[in-house]
């Protein structure tokens, strides 16, 4: 079973024109931690992955999923 935590953070920081270190500073986190989420290579707490939906003003599961998101513009649902 992967542990791997999925998520859309550089979508939606792309989406809206944030930085890495502008996200990292709203957050109260080192903007490195940022990347290491994007990338999966770190899973965010309940708090933090909280924290990024209200940033983001977007409901957790749009951020995170524990399957990988479909991609964009995909009609069939096969995982990116």
């Amino acid at each position: 079973m992967s542990e791997t935590i999925h998520n859309r953070i550089a979508m939606l920081r792309a989406e809206r024109g944030v930085s890495r270190r502008a996200l990292a500073e709203a957050l109260g986190v080192h903007y490195q931690t940022i990347g290491y989420l994007e990338r999966g290579e770190y899973s965010p707490s309940l708090h933090l992955a909280l924290r990024v939906a209200e940033y983001f003003e977007v409901p957790v599961e749009v951020v995170f999923s524990v399957r990988p998101f479909p991609r964009l513009g995909s009609t069939t649902g096969e995982p990116a």
